[in-house]
């Protein structure tokens, strides 16, 4: 399994023994709708929640024929030859038939602590449409990457369009029940086949994105996601896989998703919920598909810090006036040699070339 799987295989883990710690005491009305909900979001949650309620149980009845201490109990766990729940995210490696991850042991500790649970508690969340056996179809995940400077664009299985900028990642996991993209760096372009029995999910850093029939972008900035509808619809919201964590984990578990339409943009930061559309170019926004970058009245430092995104010297503002210096045009990707141009036949701008960057400064 790669460290993306496994990285998503864990929060849910997480969020799992989360809702277990709720679920033992009285969970109110709206932690019930939330709780169905989490577990309706996609087989894998179902899955590492009956996961943990079945190590409970177990517990439950080795201590009844045990006054043994709490380590003891999870070593007998630990030593028993049981049947690993099969994953859906497994890779092409003959590794994923070993045992349960440590992961396990974490929950068995904390099950063995609070010794209760109750694989019943699924039947009075009425739970009537999970997938029967509710153990989820295998499939493979791919992964792809953009090495710096470099756009790809993939027809993927289901005949969806995917289009990579420049360093970017991603892993695409496919199922008969759904459809789950984790983009870790970069930015990627979706035009997706709509499947209304199949949703398709984008997870990218802070955001959680669901496709209701369109394209949309998902570009990963330092502290933030930002979502650009170009046509169709969207549903944007923190990342499930993120809430349970941190302080602000009770208001991200109770948000509600945004719906965006074309020629609309939302950030999504971490803990910063809800957040608000705002009206953009979509043609503009997206123009890396064409291997062009669009300014209008754009400051010269965000300009630079765009086509650093593509070139292979950096350019670097060294008179600070200049940040500021407006811009507006359309420019090439890949021809950084046009971009210098342009800046040297702007007034009083001078530019020097060096073999490692490119130096902006005042005449």
């Amino acid at each position: 399994m790669s460290p993306n799987d496994e990285r998503l295989r864990d929060l849910i883990a997480q969020q799992a023994a989360d809702w277990f710690v709720v679920n033992r005491g009285e969970p109110s009305v709206r932690e019930r709708e939330d709780f169905a909900a989490w577990l309706k979001a996609s087989p894998v949650h179902v899955e590492e929640y009956l996961g943990l309620a079945a190590i409970a149980r177990d517990l439950q009845e080795i201590g009844a024929d045990s006054k043994g201490t709490v380590d003891s109990i999870v070593a007998r766990v630990q030593a028993a030859d049981d049947e690993p729940i099969r994953s859906l995210w497994p890779s092409h490696r003959e590794t994923d038939r070993v045992p349960r991850p440590a992961r396990w042991r974490a929950a068995a500790a904390i099950a063995a602590v609070f010794a209760v649970a109750s694989v019943g508690l699924l039947a009075w969340w009425n739970f009537g449409r999970a997938p029967r056996g509710l153990a989820p179809d295998t499939v493979a995940t791919l992964h792809f990457e953009t090495r710096h400077g470099e756009l790809q664009t993939l027809r993927l299985a289901d005949g969806s369009i995917l289009h990579l900028n420049t360093d970017t990642t991603v892993a695409i996991s496919y199922s008969q029940s759904e459809r789950i993209v984790m983009l870790s760096s970069g930015e990627a372009d979706f035009e997706v086949a709509h499947e209304p029995n199949r949703p398709f999910r984008v997870f990218g850093g802070s955001a959680e994105v669901i496709d209701i029939g369109t394209q949309f972008d998902v570009r990963l900035e330092r502290d933030s996601t930002v979502v650009t509808v170009v046509e169709g619809r969207v549903a944007v919201g923190p990342s499930s896989m993120l809430r349970g964590q941190g302080a602000n984990a009770s208001q991200e578990l109770l948000a509600r998703f945004a719906e965006l339409h074309s020629d609309q943009q939302i950030s999504v930061a971490q803990g910063v919920w809800p957040a608000v559309p705002i009206a953009v170019d979509a043609h503009r926004t997206t123009s890396w598909l064409r291997h062009q970058i669009m300014f209008a009245h754009e400051p010269l430092s965000l300009v630079a810090i765009e086509f650093n995104r593509y070139a292979v010297k950096p350019i670097e503002i060294t008179t600070p006036a200049l940040r500021d210096l407006e811009i507006s045009g359309v420019f090439t990707t890949d021809d950084t040699d046009g971009f210098i141009a342009f800046l040297r036949s702007l007034d009083g701008v001078h530019v020097e070339v060096t073999a490692t960057r490119i130096r902006v400064s005042r005449d």
